[in-house]
């Protein structure tokens, strides 16, 4: 492993918009590049800029606690932070990768968290997070914290082929567990899911109901993005190595899409593998709004719970109205509740969303999200 020290000029990423699916508008890289050296990484998407040889050298932000410090005052922001988990850990680079064994960037973040008093969310695939058992209990104690971890599957065998200097899934599960014990709320990010090796409907069972004997509190799924360059060509040159049998079947589904993305035919029947299974096993596929309701804005409450049931009826292929809705609201200046009694002036809302959103604001709830989480 290479280690290269930088001076970074800034650290707190905001988001144009809430993610429904982190509950967060601002994310982090303490570190960029990841030595992880997952295959299929899309950190070593050209598009990133990461430098150096991906997987092997990693760049460590060494000011990145005093950037944050002044990055996180209220008294030198133009704008008050707006109220969100803040995401530890990017695509760039595990903010629990070896290398913070020794810098510890992670670890005084959350210190530098706890102070501030905000909520926080972490994602990784390193049971390192162990170590920050402590300062992780604190910060759930007064604001919250959610500690999820990435798979692409459970099978140890595999995880040792495609993500080579990652604990193994059965450690990361035993870590679920760990958390769980402790109080914390837990998710699995089963994503990405490997074409044609971690896609199957019984290799994906497997890893949805062990991810629900250990206690998640859901299952985020998604697909295997390939972008052109760096990214696209290290993957196939080890498929065409390892996996020779399946070029021709890659080359089917990925086509040079802008963002990498396979053919939606492809992902229309890995989504339907995992509705049917996430259903059978009683598993949420986002994150419960009880998790996060009491700590949103009303816009970024209805922004999310509305994104929400968006992606859960276009998971059984059905078209929605309510994502256009959530993405009117995201460009509104001003708080919906000075919108009360002319909703559907809001591009994209009509009579039905309107109620809904009257319901949400009223009791931080929606029936109608129960239901379909619960289908």
């Amino acid at each position: 492993m290479k280690v290269k020290e930088i001076q970074a000029k800034s650290i707190l990423r905001k988001y144009k918009k809430i993610d429904s699916w982190f509950i967060s508008q601002y994310g982090m890289n303490l570190y960029r590049g990841c030595t992880h050296n997952c295959i299929y990484c899309d950190g070593r998407s050209d598009k990133y800029q990461v430098d150096g040889e991906f997987g092997k050298e990693v760049v460590v932000k060494v000011n990145a606690i005093d950037l944050l410090k002044k990055e996180l005052d209220i008294n030198r922001r133009k704008k008050p932070l707006k109220k969100c988990f803040f995401m530890i850990g990017g695509g760039v680079g595990d903010s629990y990768q070896p290398v913070e064994k020794e810098y510890k960037l992670t670890k005084r973040t959350l210190k530098l968290i706890y102070e501030k008093k905000l909520p926080i969310s972490i994602l990784t695939k390193s049971t390192l997070v162990k170590r920050d058992i402590d300062i992780i209990k604190k910060i759930n104690n007064k604001s919250r914290a959610i500690v999820s971890f990435s798979f692409s599957s459970t099978d140890d065998k595999i995880s040792s082929i495609f993500e080579p200097a990652v604990p193994l899934p059965s450690e990361r599960l035993k870590t679920i567990e760990f958390f769980k014990d402790h109080g914390i709320s837990c998710g699995m990010f089963l994503l990405p899911v490997i074409p044609f090796i971690t896609d199957k409907p019984d290799i994906m069972e497997q890893t949805i109901r062990q991810a629900k004997n250990a206690g998640v509190d859901f299952v985020i799924f998604g697909g295997m993005t390939l972008k052109d360059g760096r990214q696209k060509d290290y993957y196939f040159d080890f498929i065409k190595k390892e996996y020779p049998d399946l070029v021709t079947e890659y080359y089917t589904i990925y086509k040079g899409d802008k963002w990498g993305q396979a053919i939606s035919d492809y992902y229309n029947s890995i989504n339907s593998t995992f509705d049917l299974l996430s259903r059978k096993h009683k598993v949420p596929k986002r994150i419960p709004y009880n998790l996060f309701q009491d700590i949103l804005n009303e816009n970024d409450l209805v922004i999310v719970i509305l994104e929400q049931i968006d992606y859960l009826i276009r998971l059984k292929g059905k078209s929605s109205p309510y994502g256009y809705a959530a993405y009117s609201i995201s460009k509104l200046n001003e708080s919906l509740l000075n919108f009360k009694g002319s909703f559907q002036k809001i591009k994209g809302v009509g009579p039905t969303t309107e109620k809904l959103i009257y319901e949400i604001l009223e009791t931080k709830k929606l029936r109608y999200y129960e239901k379909l989480m619960s289908e």
